[in-house]
């Protein structure tokens, strides 16, 4: 057969095989059946490079399970937000409002309110053909169809098709297939999630949809958006109407007549917030009428026809039974309250952070003390407060003591700080996470060097500072003999992934170090300008703040660094060992592109995507991420809780942006 003909039987061959295994779930040849058609074609196209064409599967990452990040999908309806309530008064205003507007015929709809992320899906003549974050919920949102595709929820093709129905709903995880997805990072080494949220949200904007359907979202609607084909009176008969065509629809509703049933129904939720298997943060009241909606007048943000309750934090008593101290890779030490364990949420917890001394003084906690325990986020317990009436009779306010608990060396309070830190460079808890995070995939990135070969190889002597990582190869043998990383190909891989990091780039290697204040951004800023470790090393404080984005705090910790015999001595370990100290110096920005030349700070957390996918995002749009805010700063794009960054950027009259602000902007200027 022709070269030509062949290759073209080859891509509708491999398109047809990824859309049967991606997106229907119902795979029809073996994984190596596959990889031998993927090899015939990629073997024909690189001897005829001409056969080549743009949506061949070889010039694809991944075939069709891959979807192409950040591409924005106008909405045709708004996907705007609720006002928040908190209390039985406000609720009663809202019906009664509603009322006023609409007529005392209405009723309403209660439900609860899972704490995900929405999505829009689009069908036409009963088939899903686009999926689409909430986005800046009025312009843009983020194309997510091939991730929806593999959600067991979402139905690809509706049983009664009709013209056009867009439809929205909750992408969420319940709590067993979150804690499946935490457990398989953990054995993986890699980062754990902080709550099901923030884990769905980066699974359905995840850029390989196979990775998506092995996490298992789940979903529901809760909102008819437009239809054609098809006339509905109530929000209660769209519920029935797509359950009939195959739709997930929210499990939990109430119908409600009056204010007590609306009142009863939130507290019915309520009461199963801890039985569910999934995180709810509160109960959403709408009007069930579609058609009188619209005369509910929105605001910017809020649709007028719906509010959400929002529930207050389940706190519960507890008694202290201990306060742990841990050694931090910086040698901050911090407390950790033990406690009766106690049941918040749908969950058993038994410990939190008491953060500093400070913390632990203003609750006035003392050995013995009965803690009020409740959930921050429904997700992370916190300690806030202490019952005056069962604090232990003569027992002082809790002191962390001035010494460290791991190593015994003195203790201190840094200045300006709440922190308390071991003094001791050579900690052994101090080492053990320095190297940890020397080795990370954010530091030197070195390939299966996990925390537990740290520990022996601490324990055992062959560690006793960074440097000693790129020795390792001259103890070889033993560590065979021993067993420590496991038998020869284990020990080889590691050595041979130890050699290859000898060669990153010096931003890495001092990112590496650990150095109070200094994370990627301060040590790209830092190696791009100096260009050699040994020009950093000579610099004054001054040197260093006049660098773009480098502050005095910062400078001062590098400044430092550099001055302690120790550490002179670990640097001068690391140039023995060949460890690369020169980096090429980059001093010109990305031109032609919307964020070219401007210098962004990201605070809080993000809806819908992480802190580092919003950095990526920055970046590949020529902007620059640094880690905090001053007057060289653009714009600070902030998320929820974004504390002093933000009231900081204020001060300085520095604009603030939030992620919708900041995607609008992006798809704007692309436009022009």
């Amino acid at each position: 057969m022709e070269p030509s003909k062949r290759a073209e039987e080859l891509r509708t061959l491999l398109n047809h095989h990824s859309d049967l295994y991606y997106n229907q779930d119902a795979p029809t040849i073996s994984d190596q059946e596959y990889d031998a058609l993927m090899q015939e074609l990629k073997a024909i196209e690189a001897e005829h490079p001409e056969l080549i064409t743009p949506d061949s599967p070889t010039q694809k990452v991944g075939g069709s399970a891959k979807r192409t990040a950040g591409v924005l999908v106008a909405h045709r309806v708004p996907m705007l937000s609720m006002q928040d309530l908190f209390t039985k008064e406000e609720v009663d205003h809202f019906v009664d409002d509603c009322r006023e507007k609409l007529g005392e015929e209405i009723s309403f709809l209660v439900e609860t309110k899972i704490d995900g992320l929405s999505m829009a899906l689009r069908y036409e003549n009963g088939k899903l053909v686009t999926a689409i974050t909430r986005g800046d919920g009025r312009n843009f949102g983020e194309d997510v169809t091939a991730n929806a595709k593999v959600i067991d929820d979402v139905a690809v093709k509706l049983k009664h098709p009709i013209e056009y129905l867009e439809l929205r709903g909750e992408v969420y995880m319940t709590n067993a297939a979150f804690d499946a997805v935490n457990e398989r990072q953990e054995l993986l080494g890699k980062k754990t999630f902080a709550n099901p949220r923030n884990c769905a949200a980066g699974t359905l904007r995840q850029l390989d949809a196979s990775v998506t359907k092995e996490r298992k979202l789940s979903f529901f609607v809760f909102n008819v958006q437009d239809i054609r084909g098809k006339t509905l009176e109530t929000h209660e008969e769209a519920y029935h109407y797509l359950e009939n065509c195959g739709v997930t629809v929210i499990a939990h509703w109430y119908l409600c007549k009056t204010k007590e049933d609306i009142w009863k129904a939130i507290e019915a939720i309520g009461e199963m917030r801890g039985t569910l298997p999934y995180d709810i943060d509160g109960a959403v009241i709408k009007v069930n009428e579609l058609a009188r909606r619209a005369q509910l007048k929105d605001t910017a943000k809020n649709a007028g026809y719906q509010v959400a309750y929002k529930y207050p934090p389940e706190r519960k008593e507890t008694k202290l039974l201990q306060i742990e101290l841990s050694v931090g890779r910086t040698g901050k030490i911090t407390p950790t309250a033990i406690f009766e364990p106690v049941r918040l949420c749908g969950t058993t917890v038994s410990r939190c952070t008491l953060h500093n001394q400070d913390f632990i003084t203003n609750l006035d906690i003392r050995n013995g003390s009965t803690l009020l325990i409740e959930k921050s986020g429904e997700v992370i317990p916190k300690c806030v407060g202490v019952v005056p009436e069962k604090q232990p009779a003569g027992e002082p306010v809790f002191q962390i003591p001035m010494v460290c608990p791991v190593c015994g060396s003195p203790a201190v309070r840094v200045e300006d700080t709440a922190d308390i830190k071991c003094v001791n460079l050579n900690c052994p808890a101090q080492l053990e996470r320095l190297i940890d995070h020397f080795v990370g995939r954010s530091a030197m990135d070195i390939k299966g060097f996990g925390a537990v070969y740290v520990h022996d190889l601490i324990e055992k002597g062959y560690l006793t500072d960074v440097a000693d990582i790129f020795t390792l190869s001259q103890h070889r043998e033993a560590l065979i003999e021993q067993g420590i990383i496991g038998k020869e190909k284990n020990t080889d891989k590691l050595l041979a992934a130890i050699e290859k990091a000898k060669k990153n780039t010096p931003d890495r290697l001092l990112t590496g170090l650990g150095i109070s204040n200094v994370g990627k951004s301060a040590a790209q800023a830092l190696m791009n300008h100096f260009g050699t470790f040994d020009s950093l090393a000579t610099a004054s404080e001054e040197d260093m703040v006049a660098v773009n984005d480098i502050g005095p705090i910062s400078a001062h910790c590098v400044y430092e660094y550099f001055r302690q015999t120790h550490n002179q001595q670990v640097v001068q370990k690391l140039k023995a060992a060949g460890v690369n100290m020169e980096q090429e110096i980059v001093t010109a920005p990305k031109e032609g592109l919307p964020l070219s030349g401007q210098t962004v700070v990201i605070t809080g957390t993000l809806p819908d995507m992480s802190r580092e996918e919003a950095a990526q995002l920055i970046q590949a749009n020529g902007g620059k991420v640094t880690g905090s805010v001053s007057k060289k700063t653009t714009f600070l794009l902030a998320g929820e809780n974004a504390g002093s960054k933000q009231t900081k950027a204020e001060t300085l009259g520095i604009p603030i942006l939030t992620l919708e602000e900041l995607q609008t902007k992006l798809s704007q200027e692309t436009d022009e």
